[in-house]
């Protein structure tokens, strides 16, 4: 494998963007709205906002790269309306989370919610009610790319069952992950590894490795556990590295700040290891903080200090190093049956996504 990554991360993600914009550009046009509507423009114009505003399109380049398992040369209708298809997800997904926990920012601007709080400051239900349904909005026109798509009914009718089944599956994940963080318990890693399998894993990962198979002309059904495994462990990987970057990252580089789950009282990877690692006042701290709105960015700091003394820090690197090292050995064994320069990509990619987060 002569391009590393990053630079093939990096190609796909220039030429997606691009795609991306012109596609909003098209639903001026071809979404059906009263004529007197002006909110419904500016859904889509919120909408193309945030789904425009950075990411590295992971999930495009996943897609891709599981086509090239197959060959080299995969109808570009079908790739792109897969493509746009699990990103306008993603977008759902963004809106929705940053309802759900109240975040006012997301990849460096305001997240959707505090757009419309801004527009309606003494309106907070309309406000409310209207970022609900820009994230549905999002959701329906996930599924209406491909529906619309110039491609095969059966290969259409696949891709739309592959994203509905990813869209459920992430919705139960979302009602498990508020769950867990209901017990009295820490939870162990079995529990945080089915609420990253459910909330994160399924669409981000799985759903993109069938997409592009099937995209192919391959048979993702053929080799469902093995999918699901290498989905599963770059999905819990994925979401320690989430989980590592809320308290050990950088809120500039992120465009969001550190501390959420902290102030949230979410029981994540980091809460739960650094739950187990302090004791006496060090805990009282920690317990103090978890679940307080107020908890001060000098409080987070404090955590994030007593964190890295109690080597909670490395020990994340270390686990998110392990499940990285698992799942490659996972892709290791395409080999037998899927073109190699692909293959390696897999292999590579998780290890790589780690070493990002240190």
């Amino acid at each position: 494998m002569t391009e590393q990554p990053p630079d093939r991360v990096a190609r796909y993600e220039s030429r997606f963007n691009r795609l991306f914009a012109e596609y909003f550009d098209t639903l001026r046009t071809t979404v059906d709205a009263p004529s007197f509507s002006r909110f419904t423009p500016d859904c889509l114009e919120l909408l193309r906002d945030l789904s425009l505003r950075g990411g590295k399109r992971m999930r495009v380049v996943l897609l891709h790269e599981a086509a090239r398992l197959v060959r080299d040369d995969a109808p570009a209708e079908a790739l792109d309306a897969a493509a746009l298809s699990i990103e306008l997800l993603q977008t759902h997904g963004l809106v929705h989370d940053d309802l759900i926990d109240d975040s006012a920012t997301r990849r460096g601007g305001p997240s959707t919610h505090q757009a419309y709080r801004e527009r309606f400051p003494g309106r907070p239900r309309a406000a409310l009610g209207l970022t609900v349904l820009a994230g549905d909005l999002a959701l329906a026109l996930c599924l209406r790319v491909l529906q619309d798509a110039p491609l095969p009914v059966a290969l259409r009718q696949a891709m739309v069952e592959v994203q509905t089944r990813a869209a459920a599956d992430t919705f139960v994940g979302q009602i498990a992950d508020l769950e867990r963080d209901f017990a009295p318990a820490v939870p162990d890693d079995d529990v945080l590894h089915d609420v990253a399998d459910y909330k994160s894993a399924r669409y981000s990962v799985l759903a993109p490795l069938y997409l592009g198979l099937l995209a192919a002309g391959g048979r993702p059904a053929d080799h469902e556990a093995e999918l699901r495994r290498y989905a599963r462990l770059v999905g819990v990987c994925g979401q320690m590295r989430d989980d590592y970057l809320d308290l050990f990252g950088d809120a500039a580089a992120m465009g969001k700040p550190t501390g959420t789950d902290i102030r949230e009282g979410r029981r994540s990877y980091t809460v739960a290891r650094l739950l187990a690692a302090v004791s006496g006042a060090e805990r009282v701290l920690v317990e103090q903080a978890l679940g307080d709105p107020a908890c001060t960015p000098e409080t987070v700091a404090a955590i994030r200090e007593i964190g890295e003394r109690r080597g909670v820090d490395a020990l994340m690197r270390a686990d998110m190093r392990r499940h990285a090292e698992q799942a490659g050995r996972v892709a290791a064994g395409w080999r037998p049956r899927w073109r190699e320069d692909a293959v390696a990509f897999f292999e590579r990619l998780p290890r790589w996504s780690v070493e990002r987060a240190g």
